[in-house]
């Protein structure tokens, strides 16, 4: 029996930031195996379940669903008196660094924490401010010499946090962005064992979202599919953010120029009949995910985009309901499932 928690655990615990995304797809490659017909990995490192149709349509249709399997990270910049400068690849918040726990993936994996100078020796005007990436050091407890043999420039750094349970169904870790929306397409896929659809489904946990949305673009040219869904997060209600979303309110919906506003209705249309609520994610401009380079890809691809509400995004402590999780992949299977040979002329425009 699938169980979403520990999947998810496996995959917001494993180590990939932007263009070192390997981890992940070992991670994938085993989950997915039995779930797909087959995988494929595109030139830039985007990993792709692919499971046929079980009525398959002549011509073939395919559907992309796309989520980013890149997370924020940093890399070793300089050393420093057996201490180690990092700088950010993507994405990291320097004011969250200061004390933190990192792994420093060196020769081999070394533990560390930023440092962080005590508050007694800080001038009033410091205390005012957080520490810039200049200022931030590692240390691995090695002495210089040693520290040396073990760390190069360039050497990967990412947070260390495990996933953590919390009350009501939530949980929170790195990595959830946007890695629980991967977990959205695992789950999907077991949805779909007990359905018949009829056409190809792709999934394409995709490489270097965080610093350029590259992965999307190679994997829409790679597949050239015929509708595509990404899946990202969105942000959710908390002090200090301006949003109505909720956590286990269902997920996001974007709105805006991004999105085919025919295939947003007719996801609309399955989630009242399935009774999952939606809530609306208006985005007038760049939506910053996966689905602004699907959209115009090769001659242009109808996409939408259902996000996940997140508390903390881009923080250790990325936190997220479950029962979103689920909602979504219940919501994605069902849409697959009605997809049929009139459904592109029902979407195309006038």
């Amino acid at each position: 029996m699938f169980d979403l928690k520990t999947h998810l655990r496996s995959l917001v615990e494993a180590h990939g930031p932007s263009g070192h995304e390997g981890p992940i797809r070992d991670v994938l490659r085993e989950a997915w195996a039995d779930l797909v017909d087959s995988t494929e990995t595109d030139r830039l490192g985007s990993f792709i379940g692919i499971k046929r149709a079980t009525q398959p349509l002549d011509p073939s249709r395919r559907i992309l669903l796309a989520a980013h399997m890149d997370e924020i990270g940093m890399l070793v910049s300089g050393i420093v008196d057996g201490f180690l400068t990092i700088r950010r690849i993507s994405g990291v918040d320097h004011r969250l660094m200061p004390t933190q726990e990192v792994i420093v993936h060196g020769r081999e994996p070394l533990t560390g924490f930023v440092a962080s100078v005590p508050p007694h020796l800080l001038s009033e005007e410091d205390r005012k401010r957080y520490p810039v990436w200049n200022e931030l050091l590692v240390d691995v407890g090695l002495p210089p010499q040693e520290l040396e043999k073990r760390v190069r420039v360039g050497d990967l750094v990412t947070v260390s946090a495990p996933l953590v349970d919390l009350l009501n169904n939530r949980v929170a870790g790195k990595a959830m962005d946007d890695r629980a929306c991967v977990a959205i397409m695992t789950a999907t896929l077991h949805e779909l064992r007990m359905m018949r659809h009829s056409w190809d489904v792709y999934a394409a946990a995709t490489v270097q979202e965080e610093n350029g949305l590259y992965g999307a673009a190679t994997s829409a040219a790679h597949v050239q599919p015929d509708l595509a869904i990404a899946l990202d997060v969105g942000f959710a209600k908390q002090p200090n953010v301006d949003t109505d979303a909720e956590l286990n309110g269902g997920p996001q919906i974007g709105i805006g120029p991004n999105f085919h506003d025919k295939l947003v209705d007719r996801l609309r249309a399955t989630a009242a009949k399935l009774e999952i609520k939606l809530q609306d994610d208006p985005l007038p401009g760049h939506s910053g995910t996966d689905a602004w380079s699907i959209q115009v890809a090769n001659e242009g691809i109808p996409t939408a985009l259902l996000s996940l509400p997140l508390r903390n995004m881009h923080s250790p402590n990325e936190t997220a309901d479950l029962r979103d999780i689920q909602r979504t992949a219940r919501l994605l299977a069902h849409f697959i499932a009605g997809l049929d040979d009139t459904t592109l002329t029902e979407l195309a425009y006038d």
